[in-house]
């Protein structure tokens, strides 16, 4: 097929919304790949378009792989298998191709058959974390929670800085009801990550259905510490204002329920703040911190 011209490609990128040339589609693509974006729907239009256009060199194999996992995210089954049929013959055997084919399979609603493709690449490659996390992700969709935690346990034994790997096996260990453990892989994470607020605001929910005292503090401390480091986490400042409701409804000092009450005034004050602009917000928001008595 004859390649199109820059004209017609930005002709057909006007299109769809979006006015760029050749080169910018290209470099918007890089930048995505590089920061780990995922724009599925704008990615998968200037990938498609771009793999159209004039010779791409060798960054037409990226943007392939980007345009699989980009038509798999939106639904777009028969074009992933387009690009994934490009990569299979330019890299046949590759691990990374291999990868995206039990994708694929995983989009089509065959999880066994990609189960059983992770298995046996693992099998030849035990170190992938790609394809052992996509493994995790097939059992977890399963709903067989014991085996994903088995295997992410192991992953960690491997790879014990993966972020994603910890965050993972502690949102499973909620799902479990395991809570202390859910807060060792939410403490890994926080070490790995000291000033980022969403951590210390799910190790925070994590220390509250804990349901002990110790829990309670802990829970009190890192809603503050979230809220230290990002003002604007909304979530963080109502369960601020929701542990110090739990805290005075145990036997407490004269003092340390002082000190909740200033905590919980202060919270409702910042919330209201935040909602007042609101078209009936601050209304909803007045009556969720009325049923908190």
């Amino acid at each position: 097929m004859k390649p199109k011209s820059k004209s017609t490609l930005v002709a057909e990128m006007e299109s769809v919304g979006e006015t760029v040339s050749v080169s910018e589609a290209r470099e918007t693509l890089r930048s995505w790949r590089e920061e780990g974006v995922r724009k599925s729907t704008q990615c998968l239009q200037l990938g498609q378009l771009l793999l159209r256009s004039a010779s791409l060199g060798s960054e037409e194999w990226e943007i392939h792989e980007q345009v699989v996992v980009a038509a798999l995210d939106t639904g777009d089954l028969d074009t992933a298998q387009r690009s994934l049929e490009a990569l299979r013959k330019q890299f046949p055997g590759s691990l990374r191709v291999k990868r995206l084919e039990g994708m694929c399979l995983e989009g089509s609603g065959r999880l066994e058959e990609a189960l059983s493709l992770y298995e046996e690449a693992l099998d030849s490659h035990p170190n992938s974390v790609g394809i052992w996390k996509r493994k995790v992700a097939i059992l977890r969709a399963q709903g067989s929670t014991t085996e994903a935690i088995r295997e992410l346990t192991a992953l960690l034994e491997v790879f014990m800085t993966d972020k994603e790997a910890w965050l993972e096996l502690a949102d499973l260990y909620t799902l479990a009801n395991n809570y202390s453990k859910a807060a060792f892989c939410l403490e890994e994470l926080i070490l790995f990550h000291p000033h980022h607020h969403l951590h210390h605001q799910r190790y925070a929910e994590v220390c509250y259905s804990l349901g002990t005292t110790e829990g309670l503090e802990l829970s009190r401390k890192h809603f503050a510490t979230a809220l230290q480091l990002n003002p604007d986490n909304v979530r963080a400042l109502y369960g601020f204002c929701w542990v110090s409701y739990s805290s005075n409804s145990q036997k407490k000092p004269a003092e340390v329920k002082s000190r909740n009450t200033r905590y919980i005034d202060w919270a409702k004050t910042q919330l209201k703040l935040k909602y007042q602009t609101g078209n009936g917000q601050l209304r909803i928001v007045e009556k969720m911190l009325d049923s908190l008595k």
